[in-house]
């Protein structure tokens, strides 16, 4: 198959390189230049799950236990909004019985895998399995130029004052109670596929949501024990769900799907007062993250500043040493007993 210097040019004129050569490599896919036949059946007869981010990539290890096979798509200490998928991952996403995603916009380039590479198996999206939250511009809260999403009737937000809507929230992981809400329904979608291990799935799955349960259940005392519910991180803030299921005040430098690094200084200088007037012990912030903004708060304040894990993803030591969904927001529970109050 030849592809034609003058259409690359043309595509080049309309797309990123980045979606040029995306493209190129589903054309050759589908043009049969790399193998895409019926994939052969496993030796052993296990499903193949493969999972975008690591709470769908754990939720499934833990529904499926020893019983199939399941591959992370993101590579450890990758950010999902600047991932680049390979030939290799628009192959194990099509040759796959179950590729689980979010189906937010931090993977938008999961839809061009889908168009360009029909999947084989099932597809399950995070999003289809719990109620969704709207985005809210917080008060403070740095939009990036151009940040607009869609609302639901299809008008994009032309401004975004406090508490205007900006589409709805993709982080759904983040509550503990979501998270069992989706590994209940990943156990049901790998039932569906494999009648003979139903009910090694089911229970296993049931037997993780419980987990997740209880551990909903010791976050919820936590927070109401508290006299304050606010909290401040001087950082991109994906956790919508987390607090609304706690019913926390918040306060952050960017949005939950913001790129940007560098604040304005009037988001720092907001950010500031709010922590001396309300008297704020912590300035927090995510996995992955520079904390600039944070340490910048946390020396004008005299506060102390910690991690909070939003669990998106994980390091190649993290992932080594065995972490799971569950270990890493029980040491987000024990970093907030040791520096919420």
């Amino acid at each position: 198959m030849i592809i034609h210097l003058k259409t690359i040019l043309k595509l080049k004129e309309e797309y990123s390189v980045k979606k040029i050569l995306l493209c190129i490599c589903c054309i050759l896919l589908l043009a049969g230049c790399v193998p895409a036949a019926e994939p052969p059946e496993p030796e052993d007869g296990r499903l193949r799950i493969v999972a975008t981010i690591f709470p769908a990539y754990d939720f499934a290890r833990a529904a499926v236990g020893e019983e199939a096979d399941v591959t992370l798509l993101l590579p450890p200490g990758v950010e999902s909004h600047s991932y680049e998928p390979t030939p290799a991952d628009i192959l194990a996403v099509q040759q796959c019985d179950l590729f689980i995603y979010l189906g937010g916009e931090s993977d938008s380039w999961v839809e061009t895998i889908l168009t360009a590479a029909e999947p084989e198996g099932a597809v399950l999206r995070m999003v289809d399995c719990v109620d969704l939250l709207e985005e809210r511009h917080a008060e403070g809260m740095q939009l990036q130029p151009g940040h607009d999403h869609e609302h639901e009737h299809g008008e994009a937000a032309e401004e975004h004052g406090l508490g205007a809507v900006t589409g709805m929230d993709e982080h759904v992981w983040t509550s503990p109670a979501n998270a069992a809400e989706i590994t209940l329904a990943v156990g049901e979608q790998l039932a569906a596929l494999d009648n003979a291990k139903a009910e090694i799935y089911r229970t296993n799955a049931k037997s993780y949501a419980e987990k997740l349960e209880e551990l909903d259940r010791r976050f919820a005392a936590f927070f109401d024990a508290q006299p304050s519910r606010t909290i401040v991180f001087g950082d991109r803030f994906p956790l919508l769900y987390f607090a609304d299921r706690y019913q926390l005040d918040y306060y952050a430098a960017f949005p939950g799907c913001g790129t940007q690094t560098e604040p304005s200084a009037a988001t720092v200088a907001f950010l500031t007062e709010k922590v001396k007037t309300e008297e704020i012990p912590t300035i927090w912030y995510i996995e992955f993250s520079n904390h600039l903004v944070a340490d910048c708060i946390a020396e004008a304040t005299g506060t102390q500043t910690a991690m909070f894990h939003t669990c998106h993803n994980v390091t190649r030591a993290e992932m080594d040493s065995g972490v799971t969904y569950c270990s890493l927001m029980e040491k987000n529970l024990e970093a907030l007993k040791q520096f919420f109050a």
